[in-house]
């Protein structure tokens, strides 16, 4: 996934920035030759850690870690991408199932099969006969709603898609935009999983019709647009639906001050769409020691215990702890909508392509 991070008292966005190749941050390495012991982790802007867990980590391998954030997800992928033959880092994480063909067809990664594999959940596991990518992180993308919303209207929140394009809802949705965020892309291919090639062009004409806002990336959605997120309540945000994660409600909760007993917003399940996020040892990369012994560290227990707080996301890995908030205030999708990676990388850029006729012209 995809991916989504960051906050204002919510989880954050992993939008898919395809136009802007800007990094964020230095990309001055220094000396990465194959003694070296630095090793460069390249991400997404969302990339986030326990400093004293990274710290344990450069102990025990003796390496020193230099994490170069390189904007949104499909920014930072792209970038990685054009810079392939000489790379800014030795590990890449965050290509999410959404893109991942790409990575893989451009040559991105080369063949690692990392230690502890064998502990990743069989359904996250790809590519199994090269082993270019490393699972890390699930999530799921999902319309979240304005509790206080529907409830001062006693009108039951929206539970599926076929909801969303109810009468009563008309006016109340906003979403990303398919072509620049990931979470827009992963909501259409919510769509494209449920209704099918002959069905999903039909029902955005209806969700069309029942009034869905869209708006360039999360931030502008989730902080601005939504009327249940904190920010958003700053903002005076009249849109009591949004695009988001089925994580936010939790991270409405950790990040308000003072915690309210129960999260105010919540999550239709029947909206939701499940994203992946792999890392994986980049093709030309100068310290590829260093890399595999960071990939191995990123399915650690440790590393994968610690990330669902920082990042908001569910670790991978069999008998990872999955934090009581999330448990309490959003608990795991059941039944999320999935697409086989080979089927997005036939089909996204068409779809993303009659998405944007269908709904912004």
């Amino acid at each position: 996934m995809s991916t989504t991070r960051k906050f204002t008292a919510a989880v954050a966005v992993t939008g898919l920035g395809l136009a802007a190749l800007t990094a964020c941050g230095s990309s001055d390495s220094g000396d990465e030759g194959s003694g070296s012991k630095t090793v460069t982790l390249v991400s997404h802007d969302s990339f986030a850690y326990t400093k004293a867990v990274l710290k344990d980590f450069e102990k025990q391998s003796g390496y020193k870690v230099k994490v170069l954030k390189d904007g949104d997800a499909g920014t930072a992928v792209n970038k990685a991408i054009l810079t392939k033959d000489n790379p800014q880092g030795d590990v890449f994480f965050g290509v999410d199932n959404t893109l991942l063909s790409r990575a893989l067809d451009n040559g991105l990664f080369q063949s690692y099969e990392a230690k502890g594999s064998d502990l990743i959940l069989p359904q996250y596991r790809v590519d199994q006969d090269k082993h270019r990518v490393t699972p890390i992180d699930s999530g799921d993308i999902c319309v979240n709603y304005d509790k206080a919303y529907f409830d001062k209207r006693k009108l039951a929140p929206p539970t599926s898609f076929d909801d969303l394009i109810k009468p009563e809802y008309k006016n109340l949705l906003v979403t990303e935009n398919a072509s620049t965020s990931s979470p827009g892309l992963g909501f259409l291919l919510g769509t494209a999983a449920k209704y099918g090639d002959d069905g999903w062009q039909d029902y955005w004409k209806k969700l069309k019709a029942n009034g869905v806002k869209v708006v360039d990336g999360w931030e502008q959605a989730y902080n601005v647009e939504f009327s249940g997120s904190a920010g958003g309540k700053k903002a005076k945000g009249d849109r009591p639906l949004v695009v988001s994660y089925a994580s936010s409600p939790p991270a409405e909760v950790i990040y308000a001050d003072p915690k309210p007993k129960t999260a105010p917003t919540g999550v239709a399940d029947g909206t939701c769409f499940r994203q992946v996020e792999y890392a994986g040892l980049l093709s030309n990369a100068k310290n590829s020691k260093g890399g595999k012994a960071l990939v191995d560290f990123l399915i650690t227990k440790q590393f994968q215990d610690d990330m669902p707080l920082n990042m908001f996301v569910y670790p991978v890995r069999e008998a990872a702890q999955v934090p009581e908030e999330f448990a309490k205030f959003g608990p795991a999708v059941e039944n999320p909508e999935t697409l086989d990676p080979a089927k997005i990388a036939d089909n996204r850029d068409e779809w993303v392509k009659s998405w944007t006729s269908l709904v912004l012209k």
